[in-house]
């Protein structure tokens, strides 16, 4: 069964492939929550907690930390502690991190304990959402995690997961380019979708569809070098063409520590790709005609006859080119 197919009267989508880690609302309304516009959380009032009663969410956007970053936060916070409050929302006898992740770290690595917060009272629901639009806004961002941040954040949206969110987006480019007989993307379905990427303001559904998508099937290695901003992921999706991972590992390295330039990517990635039957013959032709012009005809009647007749059809050979 698909899961947004209809399963009651009032038009309420299926929830049966949810994405696991997220937990569904009930009745309440989804709400997009960018932070710029609500207020700011250090303006609300802060209180002090111990690090202790601190726990990480189980779904978190936010994978690499880059470590000189992280190192000089680390530094600061030794020096002048916590500035700016943890964003946090109370869950049982503890508080649930919803932003502030590195500073939460820097006070961990500081050991320092308690650290100032503002609390607010979120569903699950609104808690991944914030958490995945503040992530979003990031000036870092390395490109993986972007595209996993507007998937995720898109499924929450739209009450699925990624599988089905990449099947909606590959049906309104078809419907676009009209490649599909019917237009089977719901109206409100595609208002989401141009919402959040109004929202998120970098990029269109179709330049996301075509340009980031294809970064989530690249090679672990690739992807790694991706999410520690090691290597742009216009050259990551060159070296990735690369199959054998020994050449691909090799021309990555090269990538990375001599800063090559995409179309010094291409040339090695070019390089390594074995010739064509077409261009193998034309490179042996080439190789022929230029010990042909060094070649000194003898006075061996049997070779000067096997010359010539050579020699005919060759001319033939060509002219039934012309």
């Amino acid at each position: 069964m698909s899961p947004r197919q209809t399963t009651r009267q009032a038009s309420t989508r299926s929830t049966k492939s949810k994405p696991k880690n997220v937990v569904q609302p009930e009745k309440e309304a989804i709400i997009t929550v960018f932070p710029e516009r609500q207020e700011d959380a250090s303006a609300l009032a802060a209180k002090l907690v111990p690090l202790s009663q601190i726990v990480l969410p189980a779904t978190q956007p936010r994978h690499y930390f880059d470590p000189k970053a992280m190192q000089s936060l680390v530094e600061s916070v030794g020096r002048e502690g916590i500035l700016q409050p943890l964003l946090v929302r109370p869950v049982g006898d503890k508080y649930e991190l919803v932003a502030g992740e590195r500073r939460y770290r820097a006070a961990q690595e500081c050991s320092l304990s308690e650290v100032p917060v503002t609390i607010r009272e979120m569903s699950d629901t609104q808690a991944i959402q914030y958490a995945l639009t503040e992530n979003l806004q990031r000036e870092d961002l390395n490109p993986v995690e972007e595209t996993e941040g507007i998937l995720d954040l898109l499924a929450l949206r739209l009450l699925t997961d990624r599988g089905w969110v990449i099947s909606l987006l590959n049906k309104l480019s078809k419907t676009k380019r009209h490649l599909a007989a019917d237009n089977d993307v719901r109206p409100e379905d595609q208002q989401i979708l141009t919402d959040v990427f109004a929202s998120i303001g970098k990029m269109s559904p179709e330049s996301f569809r075509t340009h980031r998508l294809p970064l989530l099937n690249l090679p672990s290695d690739i992807l790694e070098a991706l999410r520690s901003g090691s290597i742009e992921y216009t050259k990551a999706r060159e070296i990735g063409k690369v199959e054998s991972e020994s050449d691909r590992m090799e021309i990555l390295e090269a990538a990375i520590e001599y800063n090559l330039s995409i179309n010094q990517i291409r040339e090695r990635v070019k390089g390594l790709q074995p010739p064509s039957p077409e261009r193998e013959l034309q490179q042996q032709l080439e190789s022929t005609y230029k010990r042909v012009k060094k070649f000194k005809v003898c006075s061996n009647p049997d070779k000067q006859d096997r010359l010539k007749s050579l020699l005919a059809e060759l001319e033939a050979l060509i002219a039934e080119d012309k």
